[in-house]
């Protein structure tokens, strides 16, 4: 008889934390002033196809535990992925060796014990899929085969992948907090080819949820990327031009991930970010905020506490365009003489706001330019936010799709797209943590490769 999963995951959860007090009494037997310790634990299943024929099955199973030690401001840190106790003393042991060695630093040490987490709000994160290697194998093939069933010029694939993963995040530290919860990832991809004549062009679609009932039907992920991937044949370059510019929703998230990496404690400290101490500036139009979310139900990026056992809460961190705060952990957050804002490990469920308008409603809005779908290269300096992106997507003319664009590039300075954000479409995408519609940019440079 199959084991009930809340049970397992119970079990499980007990089991780490125990193991935490144990590297947690360890360490106060060393001496060490302070000490956290954190366990994972990973269980997944992944399969691939291609060409209608299984390619690989692999199956997963990650443990692992790091452990910090504190001796005054001395900080000293050791990880093992064996759970025995003698690896686990053994850890500990040398994490207090290196403390020892290394220098004094006044900003180390635990979060305040006032942000620590006092309940662990459950927020159904953890939705097992028993699914078998053979039945992971059929969706997979489904998929694939739906992607080839969209017309003749779909003519090879990259491939199907499924994969299900769950795991336990169990966190303690000499404070006494301890906490563990369950989550679970599952995810279905694709990626076709088409031609025609002598031009070839990818593309692919997917789908993530925490539950895997939520993931979309592999005949509908496969059909999705086999049209995106007719959609693109026929591309043609561009020559140099500013146009406006909408990022379609699986892109513009990069936009606001580029917000966040500036506004992140650490780029602060190091004085190493084209938003260098913009808290309380205007840096996007009126109408314009961001707020994070921790505790939404199911969602990808939720967390009960963070990486040091500090709660998370609702904040904004952009409201009417002006940045509200940044994104802190306790060591970031006392290098710069402020508090934490339970962030350390990243944020959590970032929503932006945009005025409703669905996405035909933001090329209406756009009316002539360049819609991209899908970004490449890696040109964006953090420093000083110049821009400079590989794009591909479609030229829009009097609001309407014209035809696809191929090889070219999308450039400007982050600063700037942010103060020139027309609108943020309501076509949010949910397949991650920062849930962002379309973003239309009033212009940029678009230059062919």
């Amino acid at each position: 008889m199959a084991s009930d999963p809340s049970t397992t995951v119970a079990t499980e959860g007990a089991e780490l934390l125990a193991l935490v007090e144990l590297a947690l009494a360890e360490a106060r037997a060393l001496g060490a002033s302070q000490a956290e310790a954190a366990i994972s634990m990973d269980v997944g299943l992944s399969v691939s196809v291609r060409m209608g024929e299984v390619e690989t099955i692999e199956y997963q199973r990650d443990r692992g535990m790091a452990v910090t030690v504190y001796f005054g401001t001395r900080k000293g840190s050791a990880s093992t992925a064996d759970l025995g106790a003698a690896a686990l003393r053994e850890t500990v042991g040398k994490a207090c060796s290196i403390a020892r060695y290394t220098a004094e630093d006044p900003c180390a040490g635990l979060a305040d014990p006032d942000t620590l987490a006092t309940s662990i709000p459950d927020l159904d994160l953890s939705h097992p899929w028993d699914v078998t290697p053979e039945r992971a194998c059929e969706l997979a093939l489904e998929c694939e085969a739906a992607a080839m069933k969209v017309g003749p010029r779909i003519t090879n694939s990259e491939g199907a992948t499924l994969s299900t993963h769950r795991g336990i995040r169990a966190y303690g530290n000499s404070l006494g907090f301890l906490g563990a919860y369950p989550g679970t990832v599952h995810s279905l991809s694709c990626a076709v080819i088409g031609s025609e004549g002598e031009e070839m062009e990818r593309d692919y679609w997917y789908s993530t949820a925490r539950d895997w009932r939520e993931l979309d039907s592999a005949a509908e992920v496969g059909r999705r990327s086999g049209e995106r991937a007719v959609q693109r044949l026929g591309s043609r370059q561009l020559g140099t031009i500013r146009v406006p510019v909408l990022f379609a929703p699986e892109v513009a998230r990069g936009l606001i991930g580029h917000l966040v990496g500036a506004i992140r404690g650490g780029s602060q400290y190091r004085r190493a970010s084209f938003l260098l101490g913009a808290a309380g500036q205007s840096v996007c139009p009126d109408w314009f905020s961001i707020s994070e979310r921790p505790h939404l139900p199911k969602a990808l990026a939720s967390a009960p506490f963070d990486h040091e056992g500090v709660a998370t809460s609702d904040r904004e961190i952009v409201s009417g365009g002006v940045l509200l705060g940044y994104v802190l952990g306790t060591y970031s957050a006392r290098k710069l003489g402020l508090r934490t804002t339970g962030n350390a490990g990243g944020t959590h469920n970032l929503l932006v706001h945009g005025r409703g308008r669905d996405f035909e409603s933001m090329l209406a809005l756009m009316d002539r330019g360049l819609l991209v779908t899908e970004l490449m290269g890696q040109g964006v300096n953090g420093v000083t936010g110049d821009y400079s992106r590989g794009a591909a997507g479609y030229w829009v003319e009097g609001g309407r799709i014209a035809y696809p664009v191929h090889e070219v590039t999308v450039a400007g300075n982050l600063r700037d797209m942010y103060r020139a954000i027309v609108d943020v479409g309501s076509d949010v995408d949910l397949r991650g943590g920062i849930r962002c519609g379309s973003i239309l940019i009033e212009q940029l440079t678009v230059a062919g490769a």
